[in-house]
Formats: structure tokens, sequence, C-alpha cells
């Protein structure tokens, strides 16, 4: 079975020690070149680039990102609570065209009120979820090329049509995370990916059920996906010494005041992050070597892979074998762990191989382009 290996932009800043303020890199322009950069030569298939109040703008960021990358994908938020869909389809054309056909759209509706109410959303969260599926309706019908008249309780367009169709057909494809049942049907219903934050296997394996159950009963497939972060080091002791390390400036008072923010927020997947580790810095490794640590201070992905390049390969594959074929993978700091997981790694992964276009390493699930020669999976 391929893989399809991304890695994460860090818009917010980077660091070497979570809750530690004075150990971080600014996101800079010139760093997440870097990353971008690093990850595309690497051979990962895919590059998260996230959206927030603290992040940088996400399609400022990717377009930045196009002349100096060449075959990597470009995984970027689309707010579907923020703008409206005929710009939005304008936008995501302009870029799938601008990129040679590398652009994905990670649907992201919002799970944070205070920052909602700051954007000028006041939504609740099932709202959000029905404003969202009004938008992907005629964002997804304007990029097939449709004129769209369209009355809606959220939204309403009268001959909206996008004039410059996206590379990608019928649109670049859609990725999309949440844990309720009102995220799980607009997954089913809408997008081509479902992501979900990395929680133990049998946990994974119930949400993959249900997505994949609704989505049949759209007469859609949906293809799955998992968000982690990965400690990865030459033998399993080094690993887990490094979890450590990366927490170790991390005193009671500044977890519980991060999760008392993250309780404030009306996000299933956040409320399921935070009960894997309660809060309590003694219980981390909340199944075979997925760690929680991260999540004691960082929102969203929690959890994280620790162990020696066997131990990793291993439990990925225990996902690949639920039916995830996409992982959306970080790590402190993201440059130098880009290169780590890559080499320690990639040799390791079934389906891992590349093939070479014109000297260009491609590959991945949504890469259409001519093959003419296949490499070792090293």
């Amino acid at each position: 079975m391929s893989l399809d290996i991304f890695w994460f932009l860090p818009t917010s800043g980077d660091t070497r020690y979570l809750g530690k303020s004075d150990s971080g890199r600014p996101a800079t322009n010139e760093y997440m070149r870097q990353i971008a950069v690093a990850a595309d030569q690497l051979g990962y298939d895919g590059l998260l680039i996230p959206t927030g109040s603290s992040c940088l703008d996400p399609w400022v960021t990717a377009s930045s990102l196009v002349p100096v990358t060449r075959r990597i994908k470009l995984l970027v938020a689309l707010r579907t609570s923020l703008g409206n869909p005929t710009a939005t389809a304008r936008q995501a054309a302009t870029l799938d065209q601008a990129s040679g056909g590398r652009l994905l759209l990670n649907v992201v509706p919002g799970g944070d009120a205070t920052e909602l109410a700051a954007d000028g959303v006041f939504l609740s969260h099932d709202e959000r979820y029905a404003a969202s599926d009004e938008f992907l309706t005629i964002w997804r019908r304007l990029l097939s090329g449709e004129t769209v008249d369209f009355d809606g309780q959220y939204l309403k367009v009268q001959g909206a049509q996008n004039f410059f169709p996206p590379v990608q057909k019928p649109y670049p494809p859609l990725y999309f995370g949440g844990s309720s049942a009102a995220a799980h049907e607009l997954a089913a219903k809408h997008v081509d990916a479902y992501l979900t934050w990395g929680e133990p296997p049998a946990a994974v394996a119930e949400k993959i059920a249900d997505v994949r159950a609704r989505a049949a009963r759209h007469g859609r497939s949906v293809r799955f996906g998992v968000r982690l972060h990965v400690i990865v080091r030459e033998t399993n002791e080094a690993a887990w010494a490094a979890a450590d390390e990366l927490i170790k400036h991390l005193d009671d008072e500044t977890i519980a005041k991060a999760q008392a923010n993250y309780a404030k927020m009306d996000s299933e997947g956040q409320r399921r992050m935070a009960a894997l580790h309660g809060g309590r810095r003694d219980k981390l490794e909340v199944a075979p070597n997925l760690w929680a640590g991260v999540g004691l201070v960082r929102g969203g992905a929690g959890t994280a892979l620790v162990g020696d390049p066997e131990t990793v390969a291993a439990r990925l594959k225990e996902y690949a074998d639920l039916g995830v074929d996409t992982f959306v993978l970080s790590g402190y700091p993201h440059l130098e762990e880009a290169y780590r997981f890559a080499e320690l790694v990639f040799p390791l992964l079934p389906g891992k191989g590349r093939v070479t276009v014109d000297g260009v390493l491609t590959g991945g699930a949504f890469d259409v382009r001519a093959t003419t020669s296949k490499e070792n999976a090293a």
C-alpha cells in the first residue's frame, strides 16, 4: 500500500522546547521556505499550511512557496467561516494554476469561538458546519464549471461563475478533520480525504468506520489520514529521552493555563485530545509509543509517535492497516525533524518508492503525471 507522507509548516513559529518562549524561532517567510524546500527535496508528498489568528496567512504563504518548490503538494487551509465561496473558488483555481496542479485544500470551519468572534463570526458549532455544507456545495459546483444560483440559510449567490478553471479536475482535492457527528457528516458529503488527529488505533478505527458508512449513504467513498507528531531517534531510549527533553521546561501552572484555554473551545476533537492525558504529565503514553505530551500545551494535534525507526514505522503500519493512506507529520524543530524522519523512517515504509519524471521526484495518491521509472523505496 502506497502511503502519502506530508510534513507541517509551523507558521506560528517553531521551537526546541514546548512552553519556553525564549527558545523559539519566529515564523519568518525565510524559515518557512527553508522547511518547504527541505520537505520537497526529501520526498515528502505534501506540506500542511495551517490557519489561525497566530499563524501567517496560509494563502499568501503558499503562494510564496510555489516558486521555490518543484513537486510537493501544498495543503492550504480553506476557512469556510470566512470569505465567500465564489471568491475562494477563484483563489483556489488561480493558485492551482500557479502551482501547476499542486494545490490541496484543508477545510476548516473553526473550533475556537474566541478566535472566530475576533474575525466577526458568531455561529454556534453546528451552525458553522451547516454553513460549511452550503459553502462547499457552492464551491464544488463553481470549480466543476457550473453557473450557480443558490439560496440557503447562510449563503446566497446568483449567477456565480468561476472563469479560470483549476488544473486538477474537477477541483483541487478537499481534506478535512473533525470529530463531531456534524463534522463526520460534512466529511461524508463533501471531502476527498478525512483526517483525524492521532488517537489510539481503536478510536481511529471507530471514526473511520463512521465516516465510511456515512459516505456510502451519500454514494461516495472517502480516503483517510492521520495527523501526528513524530519523535524518532536511532534507539527507543534516545527517542523517549527526546520526548522528555521537549517538555522539560513545562511547569504545572503553564499546563493548567493552556488546558483551561482549550476547555473553552467547542471543538470535539480538542476535547478528545485533552481527555487522553487529563492535564497530567505522569500518564502520557496513551497507547503503545503514542505520547500525549505535546497536547499539554499545544492545541490541535497533541500526540506523537515515539521510538526508533522500526517501532515508528510499525505503528504507522498499524494505522495503515485500518485504511489510512496519508500521514501529516511534524516534529520539533520542524526543519531538523523533517530530515531525521525522512532519513530514518522513509526506507522502512511500504510503497514509499518514488518515480522520476524529468529528474523530478513525484508520487502520491493525487499525482496524475506520467511516470517513467521506478526508484527503490530507500
